[in-house]
């Protein structure tokens, strides 16, 4: 990924992450305890598709499917299923606190309002991804990764 350029259309904000991506855990600017991958990929005609995987060691894979498309409303959204039984849904929001062409999707969890956001790293060859819970505060993070191209197989 040289450029962090939109597309056109309602999935055109995400045309960016289309690719395979990894995060190594032993990224110096993204420290994470574990291998994660993420792969978005055309699905059908107005779906894109993500495939997220940690991989967790002794305790297996935990997987990630998520589909971004048309809302019922017409927005920009998501519909994600985890390989432990849980499921979340929705809708494209504003980042622009973390980056201006940051991408990001808010959704109400059971325990409470949370936001993903994508964003281009500083030398434009992969992204940065946070996942952050709001308070009262505002958005705390607990989850940053930096994602560069994964090799092809």
């Amino acid at each position: 990924m040289s450029a962090w350029k939109p597309g056109r259309g309602l999935l055109g904000p995400l045309k960016p992450l289309i690719g395979a991506w990894i995060s190594h855990p032993d990224a110096q600017v993204s420290p994470t305890p574990i291998l994660c991958t993420r792969a978005f990929r055309a699905f059908g005609k107005g779906w894109l598709e993500l495939d997220a995987r940690w991989e967790m060691g002794e305790r297996g894979t935990y997987r990630e499917i998520a589909l971004f498309g048309a809302t019922a409303d017409g927005g920009l959204g998501f519909y994600s299923f985890t390989n432990d039984g849980k499921r979340s849904e929705g809708m494209f929001a504003d980042g622009s606190d973390i980056h201006e062409s940051a991408i990001a999707f808010e959704a109400q969890m059971p325990a409470g309002r949370a936001r993903m956001l994508y964003w281009p790293t500083e030398d434009g060859v992969g992204f940065n991804f946070a996942v952050e819970s709001k308070t009262q505060k505002g958005w705390n993070r607990f989850l940053c990764q930096t994602y560069r191209p994964a090799e092809p197989e």
